[in-house]
């Protein structure tokens, strides 16, 4: 982020805005970096919305590029090796090329005779952009020519793979191998493999007949501690002449079990609304403002499933987390019938990402939308 721009809202629901504006995870950092710094690859594993991109760039702030080049790679829309090929080139090579250097270009395009570098003017700010352009059924021969680009640098290099759960959807069954095949015989390269599906990146990673199989630091993101959260809220707040008391501030955290995008979007809405006192009414204002602005998805979502489906997600929705879905108190409470149609059903909007399971209890994925479905507020 740039020094010389002004922050409106200090809880921010975007992007990463600067340490400032960045929310503990002090702990978190520390041994990211201690891995990395170790020659640890390592698989980070979070909800979606937790925060673990915002780790990364925060960790990657924190490191001179004197020191260590970092480079992040964003792969949630790659469908096919192709695809992850050239946003891994993206990531890499237009640190070097932008703004525009004939001279990097042409060398680009000596060193990877597949990538052509791609400049446009963007068309708010007028500045020269790049992309990079990578030629068909070229992907082995240049991710080989990229990985032996990064070990030939004279400081050490970090990339992180986010959302790298997606490597596996590829139709190219030899994807994993593949990658693994170079990064396991790179020195000077260390890897952050960042996911949202934890069940799909443990069994990449923990599984004896994948090839990532034990070759990484296990890392698991859980929700920021409450007072910590507290404190980081009362110290922007307060700068804005504004104030929410422990007793009020828990109840906020407690709505969304402190996932930390769904607190940002609270405080967001409560910094904007510029109350000096902010007392829990407030807390409720503000969420139901929310939840009617997302209605219309809402109601999208549920069209999109069955019946059944619907039921069992609002059952769960309305209960917060269900540790035991089988039972038969949750059962006959919700009247939800049989309960291998209930697990059948809670399969299928876990894969659908309206469920999240961690440590075997359910809770609805989307936590405005499991209020929104709970109709408690």
């Amino acid at each position: 982020m740039a020094k010389n721009k002004t922050i409106v809202n200090p809880f921010s629901t975007l992007s990463y805005m600067g340490s400032e504006y960045f929310c503990d995870r002090q702990k978190e950092t520390e041994e990211l970096r201690n891995a990395l710094y170790n020659g640890r690859n390592v698989t980070l594993m979070s909800p979606r919305r937790m925060g673990k991109t915002g780790l990364i760039k925060h960790l990657f702030q924190q490191i001179s590029p004197k020191e260590v080049c970092c480079f992040y790679v964003d792969i949630y829309d790659t469908k096919n090796m192709h695809d992850f090929t050239k946003a891994f080139a993206q990531a890499v090579l237009t640190q070097r090329v932008t703004p525009f250097s004939e001279r990097i270009s042409k060398e680009i395009i000596q060193l990877f005779g597949a990538l052509r570098p791609v400049f446009t003017p963007d068309p708010i700010t007028g500045m020269i952009q790049c992309t990079i352009d990578l030629q068909p059924k070229k992907e082995e021969i240049t991710l080989q020519q990229i990985f032996a680009y990064l070990e030939q640098f004279k400081t050490r290099c970090y990339v992180a793979f986010d959302e790298f759960q997606e490597v596996a959807n590829y139709q190219d069954e030899k994807a994993e191998a593949t990658l693994r095949g170079y990064i396991q015989h790179l020195t000077n390269v260390q890897f952050i493999f960042a996911g949202s599906k934890k069940h799909m990146m443990t069994e990449m990673f923990l599984s004896p007949n994948r090839p990532f199989f034990l070759s990484t630091q296990m890392m698991d993101i859980q929700a920021i501690d409450e007072p910590a959260y507290y404190a980081f809220a009362t110290k922007h707040l307060s700068a804005h002449k504004q104030h929410i008391d422990v007793g009020t501030f828990h109840e906020l955290y407690a709505m969304v079990n402190g996932h930390t995008w769904y607190v940002q979007a609270l405080l967001n809405r409560l910094y904007q609304n510029s109350k000096g006192i902010i007392e829990y009414n407030d807390v409720v204002l503000a969420l139901n403002q929310i939840l009617e602005e997302n209605t219309e998805a809402y109601q999208t979502y549920c069209h999109l499933i069955t019946d059944r489906q619907l039921q069992v997600i609002r059952a769960v929705a309305k209960e917060g987390a269900v540790k035991e879905p089988g039972s038969n108190v949750f059962l006959q409470k919700y009247q939800l019938g049989a309960y291998s149609t209930v697990r059948s059903a809670m399969a299928a909007l876990e894969e659908k990402e309206l469920l999240y399971c961690e440590n075997g209890i359910y809770s609805v994925y989307d936590k405005f939308f499991g209020l929104w479905l709970s109709g408690n507020i």
